[in-house]
């Protein structure tokens, strides 16, 4: 509401991810800036002045494709798979990220479960999601967002036009969603060999 309080706004459970992230975005963004910036930074007077750390390290949208992929009911599983990703964290010294585990749960069984919706790939699409499957088996590089962000880019790059087809096809047959959260990123939260079972099953038929 702060950012343009006369424009139309969708209050809708579906723009909850988003708000999510961009709150702590500005979290984030508030210790570097300067007296004018944070005045005209929103968490400045939600807060009153007092604004706090954030502590969430992995974006809300992340944890909820991974409550979805894992098909999680409880915290404890999407720690699993933090823990993995950032070896320091605990629920105590990061509150932010386990409140978020949380709701990406609630959030997973109450609107995404009941509408989850995979397909099968096209012929273009099933051999782009094999060699991409191949690469992730042999891959012994850094399991960094990053890195692998360019293994998938890659693999896309010279079948797909626009690229965001790719994309568009390894959420729709990897995820059962329209859209998501770099794959790359994913892919380093998940898991390489987690992520390549899971194009396996894919591929096998077993998610559509």
């Amino acid at each position: 509401m702060y950012q343009k309080p006369k424009t139309a706004k969708r209050l809708w459970w579906d723009v909850i991810p988003k708000c999510v992230d961009e709150y702590h975005q500005q979290l984030r963004a508030y210790p570097d800036q300067t007296s004018e910036q944070q005045i005209n930074n929103p968490v400045y007077h939600i807060h009153k002045g007092d604004v706090p750390v954030s502590t969430l390290d992995v974006s809300f949208a992340m944890l909820l494709n991974l409550a979805s992929v894992a098909s999680a009911h409880d915290t404890e599983t999407l720690w699993g798979f933090i823990r993995r990703y950032a070896p320091d964290a605990t629920p105590r010294s990061h509150p932010d990220m386990d409140a978020a585990a949380g709701f990406a749960v609630r959030y997973y069984n109450d609107f995404v479960k009941p509408a989850k919706s995979y397909r099968a790939p096209t012929d273009l699409e099933r051999v782009a999601l094999t060699d991409l499957r191949d690469q992730l088996a042999a891959y012994d590089g850094e399991r960094t967002d990053e890195a692998l962000q360019s293994v998938v880019y890659a693999v896309g790059r010279d079948r797909f036009e626009p690229l965001r087809d790719w994309f568009k096809a390894i959420y729709e047959v990897l995820l059962g969603a329209s859209q998501g959260p770099r794959f790359g990123g994913f892919i380093a939260l998940y898991g390489v060999e987690e992520t390549v079972a899971l194009i396996d099953k894919a591929l096998a038929g077993e998610l559509a």
